[in-house]
């Protein structure tokens, strides 16, 4: 089969974020399957853009994906300038359609930008190429921008974005999505019930330690060398006695690490260390207000690269994922730092209130109401209460779900078994 995957944002293991599309199209590869995917040159997402040397357009071949990256304007923020590169991207694809539909012959095209624009594009190169088309939902897109952002349904930028998805919903043979509650909406604007498809997030198992028993000096599994700096900081901190509660990510408002703080000090007679790796928007001042509440047992780290994650999370006694309370997340969340959690065997502390909750169906941890410190500190409280070896068996029933329904194998398989099927757009 061959298949085109459109993915504005798609990175790739060497380019850094967006990683679905490269995993899945990887394993497609793995299957005997030809997979070409689209994408700009401009994403805030990647870590390193590829080199286009002044052209509009750069064709490569990455572990056996093929891959097209259109340029684009480059953008900061989430103003103007992403909407150029977004409409630019798209007015690139259209015109590329023809082309791409008379040399790549593919059998299904996929639409999964986050945005639903590049669904015109995509239903044009379907229709050239007699293929299947498939729409897929990351974010809900016109909901998100209105909800989060404020904007007015009548926004002629908003109009635009619900066109798209009204159209997506309509005309694409089947919608995959990685939110698991999206039914009711996506049928409220022109979807067949049978249509629908959930596939959510997924991990590379290649990228984690082998089952086994974790060494006794390590709560969580992994593998592969901490920048000596962060190893030294992890060691001294079990040295002292403390049990580690560690978050890796983002540090956006959205993560909710204010809360976190608050519960540390709410906490901070108890031998705990909260270990803080990340980078973003919030971090200077998350800093400032740690220094300001006296919080001398909370600790700050430059992010690391991605392939010592494994061996950052094998230091962690407890991993924290926190959420503000937003009423957009009653659609389900499929957050990729839970799924390195559970693949390291760590036992989670969640504050979440959303559609639903990975940490509470599975048991691999404990999971209270968000923007909470009182709650967040006494679920903290109750698994520190554990004994290693109880916690550890919650950390172990997380990463044994992950490997038997969230592995990028599995998932592409499921993926595969809705590409081949049958019917086709109006």
């Amino acid at each position: 089969m061959n298949i085109l995957l459109i993915n504005h944002y798609a990175g790739s293991v060497h380019h850094g974020m967006e990683y679905r599309p490269y995993y899945l199209a990887r394993e497609w590869v793995r299957a005997g399957h030809r997979v070409h995917i689209v994408a700009a040159s401009h994403s805030h997402l990647r870590r390193q853009g590829p080199t286009m040397a002044g052209h509009d357009r750069l064709v490569e071949d990455i572990d056996g994906i093929h891959y097209t990256w259109l340029r684009t304007p480059a953008y900061a923020g989430n103003g103007a300038g992403r909407v150029r590169n977004m409409l630019a991207f798209v007015a690139r694809l259209w015109r590329e359609a023809p082309r791409l539909a008379q040399t790549f012959a593919p059998h299904a095209v996929i639409a999964s930008s986050t945005y639903p624009l590049d669904i015109w594009p995509a239903h044009r190169i379907a229709r050239l190429a007699g293929a299947r088309l498939l729409h897929e939902v990351h974010d809900l897109w016109p909901l998100s921008p209105m909800e989060l952002g404020g904007h007015s349904r009548h926004h002629p930028f908003i109009m635009l974005l619900q066109a798209a998805e009204n159209h997506a919903c309509r005309h694409a043979d089947a919608i995959v999505s990685i939110l698991p509650r999206v039914r009711g909406h996506l049928e409220a604007r022109g979807m067949a019930p049978h249509k629908l498809h959930l596939i959510p997030n997924g991990v590379d198992p290649d990228e984690w330690p082998a089952a086994g028993t974790p060494p006794a000096d390590a709560p969580c599994r992994g593998r592969d060398v901490l920048p000596p700096a962060v190893a030294a900081l992890l060691s001294r901190l079990r040295a002292e006695g403390r049990a580690i509660v560690g978050y890796a990510g983002s540090h956006g408002l959205a993560n909710a690490l204010d809360t976190l703080l608050d519960a540390a000090h709410l906490l901070r007679q108890r031998p705990l260390a909260f270990v803080l790796v990340g980078a973003g928007p919030e971090k200077d001042r998350l800093r400032r207000q740690a220094r300001s509440l006296g919080l001398d047992h909370v600790h700050f780290v430059d992010p690391v690269a991605k392939r010592a994650i494994p061996a950052l999370l094998a230091r962690f006694d407890i991993a924290f994922l926190g959420w503000r309370r937003q009423p957009l997340y009653r659609f389900g969340i499929a957050p990729n730092k839970l799924l390195d959690y559970m693949m390291a065997g760590c036992p989670v502390l969640h504050a979440v209130e959303a559609g639903n909750d990975p940490v509470a169906e599975t048991g691999c941890g404990v999971s209270v109401a968000p923007d909470d410190p009182s709650a967040l500190a006494e679920g903290l409280a109750r698994l520190v209460a554990l004994d290693p070896r109880t916690r550890r068996a919650l950390g172990e029933r997380g990463r044994r779900h992950v490997l038997d329904h969230l592995s990028y194998p599995v998932l592409a398989r499921r993926f595969l078994a809705v590409l081949a099927q049958e019917t086709h757009h109006a």
